[in-house]
């Protein structure tokens, strides 16, 4: 696990004020939403917001990509990676 994925995921506890949840707790390929971390619409909008700040990421909130990336803690740090370019 690289330390961006640690980061991502502690920012997805730290920005959601998940309790009894730690880094090490979130699978990086588990899907963020419904059966994975159980994340909502509510969720997924406070964590663009704070994708937005710390990496400077562009997002889309109509788009059907944008959805893919947060599938899951591997896509978002796949679209840090991909913005960071």
């Amino acid at each position: 696990m690289s330390d961006l994925h640690t980061e991502v995921k502690q920012m997805i506890i730290d920005v959601l004020a998940l309790e009894d949840v730690s880094a090490a707790d979130i699978d990086d390929a588990a899907p963020l939403f419904g059966d994975g971390l159980g994340l909502d619409s509510i969720d997924a909008l406070e964590l663009g917001l704070a994708l937005k700040k710390r990496y400077q990421i562009k997002l889309n909130q109509d788009s059907a990509e944008t959805k893919q990336h947060f599938s899951s803690v591997n896509a978002l740090v796949a679209l840090i990676h991909a913005q960071a370019q």
